[in-house]
């Protein structure tokens, strides 16, 4: 069995910044890109970036230049460093092993303007 857990979330104003980590445990070789996507209340869930394992990244627009995400393969673990935060980053960040049906349960961020 594979648990992803997400941490890092929290309340912050606009302009501050977080990092959200995803910990992979159970019987896994992480080949796969690792991704975040994140859910506002009554919108649909966004990706926000992607990492292959060798590194190659991918954003959506809306956070390139502010959003770095990153990963330690001896770890298991990927990262999601978000700086000039703004209030429409508000929402639930989940992780997620590309090509899989394995997701964290969530983790909150909420911007304040």
């Amino acid at each position: 069995q594979v648990q992803l857990v997400e941490s890092g979330g929290g309340s912050v104003q606009a302009g501050g910044s977080l990092r959200l980590s995803c910990a992979a445990s159970g019987r896994i070789y992480l080949n796969n890109a690792m991704a975040w996507y994140r859910q506002a209340p009554g919108k649909q869930r966004d990706l926000v970036a992607v990492v292959a394992r060798g590194g190659n990244t991918n954003y959506a627009e809306s956070v390139k230049g502010r959003f770095t995400i990153s990963r330690d393969n001896a770890k298991n673990t990927v990262y999601l460093q978000m700086n000039s935060l703004k209030p429409e980053d508000t929402g639930v960040y989940r992780c997620n092993i590309v090509d899989s049906t394995y997701w964290g349960q969530g983790t909150q961020v909420t911007v304040s303007s």
